[in-house]
């Protein structure tokens, strides 16, 4: 039996030098896109997936993230004063279940598989999802969902994939295919950042993933790769042939926040998406374009 998804792992222990200054003394996860911060829209994707216990792995100089999620009884009360009821209503999807977040701390930058396994006690013997915030997903049905819904459907490690152009495979974490059926696609291998003469194929994973927690065993191994780093990666490569894993192709179009064009991207199109903001910004754009 399938058992329930109900934990996510969000690391964001990173410092964001990619925009600084702007995140000398701010997480890069503040970031906002429109109005809400990348680490909110992270968590709200998984709560859409039925997930109700999260883990933030964060670093020095990362209490903002807690502070977020965290009830602002002064800033609510002066709210309330000023009969400002939608601002005040704005705050209600930033509140968590108490005890229902925790935060561990990665001391040292030693890659995405070392973060994960510092949340080895919270994950305990349970599947948990992973979402990096840097990949912000406009999709119909939330990425998230959409990989929860496929691994209702088959059990085990699945993550979300798409196809980049040959020449970035060095980018990204790309899967060696077996069965393919246009939606699903089996998992024969990993490699994290090949060369494009090496890459097995152009379909990469983004930061979605729902993993099972064996995977912890092989990060705890710390076998440096890629960059010198304990890789995520390498860690799921070991699940291959020992548990069900697959690739899901999600509707939706990703943009990769953590780099300066995408993150603008992301404005406009999300902005395009709200109905109390659209005509302006199409308006605006009319002046650049």
């Amino acid at each position: 039996m399938t058992k329930k998804l109900r934990k996510a792992v969000l690391p964001v222990a990173g410092l964001g030098t990619r925009f600084l200054p702007a995140t000398k003394a701010t997480a890069k996860e503040m970031l906002p896109v429109v109005d809400k911060p990348l680490i909110q829209y992270a968590v709200e994707e998984a709560r859409a997936a039925g997930i109700d216990q999260f883990c933030m792995v964060t670093g020095r100089g990362k209490t903002a993230l807690v502070e977020h999620f965290d009830v602002a009884y002064e800033l609510e009360a002066t709210l309330r004063e000023r009969n400002k009821t939608d601002a005040l209503e704005s705050l209600r999807s930033t509140q968590t279940e108490p005890g229902s977040m925790v935060t561990v701390r990665q001391q040292v930058p030693l890659g995405l598989g070392h973060a994960i396994w510092c949340a080895r006690a919270f994950i305990g013997d349970d599947p948990f999802a992973i979402l990096l915030p840097d990949d912000l997903v406009l999709a119909d049905q939330p990425c998230l969902a959409q990989l929860a819904d496929a691994y209702y459907e088959t059990g085990g490690n699945i993550v979300a994939v798409t196809e980049v152009p040959p020449e970035q495979t060095n980018r990204y974490g790309i899967l060696k295919t077996g069965r393919d059926d246009g939606r699903l696609v089996e998992v024969k291998g990993l490699v994290e950042k090949p060369a494009p003469k090496d890459a097995p194929s152009n379909l990469s994973i983004i930061g979605r993933y729902i993993l099972m927690p064996e995977v912890i065993k092989y990060l705890a191994r710390m076998e440096r790769g890629a960059g010198n780093e304990v890789q995520l990666t390498d860690g799921m490569a070991h699940l291959i042939g020992e548990q069900p894993f697959h690739g899901l192709r999600y509707q939706g179009r990703r943009f990769d926040c953590g780099d300066k064009v995408g993150f603008l991207e992301a404005q406009i199109a999300f902005a395009l998406k709200r109905p109390d903001l659209a005509d302006a910004v199409h308006t605006f754009l009319k002046h650049y374009v």
